[in-house]
């Protein structure tokens, strides 16, 4: 676990470090004390992940075809 800054992570390394979170957390040999720090480390990379989740599903473009099935152009990403 690095403890490194959020804002400064990838989502590969905030993912990385949230599975050996959840890993030492499963394990049950943590301390009470150093389980809730975890947990609370945890929680702030799980949102950390899905904000830039969220960033990369707003920066995919679909691909919109005319009647002939040609591609015409893009338009944003929605998700359902």
């Amino acid at each position: 676990m690095t403890g490194k800054d959020l804002s400064e992570m990838s989502f590969e390394e905030a993912m990385a470090e949230l599975e050996q979170i959840v890993g030492r957390l499963d394990s049950g040999s943590v301390e009470l004390e150093e389980s809730i720090t975890l947990s609370q480390r945890g929680a702030a990379l799980k949102a950390h992940c899905e904000a830039k989740l969220k960033d990369a599903e707003e920066k995919v473009a679909a691909i919109t075809l005319d009647e002939n099935g040609q591609p015409k152009g893009t338009e944003p990403f929605e998700a359902s």
